[in-house]
This record gives structure tokens, sequence and C-alpha cells, in this order.
């Protein structure tokens, strides 16, 4: 068995694809189908092509709530106060700081969970150690 990716819905598609860009990932290909009125996007991390995020674009209005009910993805970073710090300068809330030194939350423009997980272990710093968390990841 081999993992393949992991799919989620997106109304956004230009704003989520900039989100997963700050995280690090590429696009690898993208299709759409016009009697099926969706888009696909695949991203991965550069190295790791095989692991991929399926960005699912229904082109009729539909309303995705519980975006928390997916669960979260998870992606293991060089290091996490470097990678939270560019998504917040991007705007993004860090809903979990990595105040261990080791994981962190942020959410996508649709409520997608992300997980953050440090490559080994940092000592805990500033200003991390003190932020408090924003609400549930």
């Amino acid at each position: 068995m081999k993992y393949l990716h992991t799919m989620v819905r997106v109304t956004d598609p230009d704003a989520t694809v900039r989100f997963f860009e700050l995280l690090g990932l590429k696009e690898t290909r993208r299709m759409s189908s016009e009697s099926g009125r969706f888009t696909l996007i695949y991203l991965a991390a550069p190295g790791d092509e095989q692991a991929e995020v399926e960005l699912t674009h229904n082109w009729d209005p539909e309303e995705y709530t519980g975006g928390r009910n997916f669960g979260h993805l998870a992606y293991r970073v060089e290091n996490i106060y470097e990678t939270c710090q560019r998504l917040m300068d991007a705007g993004v809330t860090i809903n979990r700081p990595p105040r261990d030194g080791y994981m962190a939350f942020v959410r996508t423009p649709d409520g997608i969970s992300i997980e953050l997980l440090q490559e080994g272990r940092l000592e805990p710093a500033e200003p991390w150690v003190s932020m408090p968390s924003v609400g549930s990841w």
C-alpha cells in the first residue's frame, strides 16, 4: 500500500493555492472537467511529489461546513518558528503556536486544520512560548 493524496474541497482555489505555497508546496498538476463542472489542483512538497494534496473546486456554489470534521493534514518542516513567522507575516492566524518548539496548527482559508511538526526539536523560544492559542485547532 502506498499513500497517494488527501482531497479537500475548496471554495476559493486561488487563495488556497497561495496558502499551501506559503507552506512550501508547489502545484504539480491541474485538470478541469467542463462536463463535471470541477477543477482538481494537486500540490506537493518539493522532493516528496508522491504525497499530494488534491484541492477539489466544484464550480457550482456549495457551502462546506465543519472543516474540522475532516481532521487535519500534517507536514514536517525544517524550522517551525520560521514557517509560522512566514505564515503570520502573510496574515495567517497561528491557531496553536509552536510553544514547545515542535508542533503548531494553522487553518486553510476553508477551515481545514494543518498540523506543522518540527523536524527534530527546537528549544522553546519567544515570542512563541507566551503566545496564546487562538480558537480550536
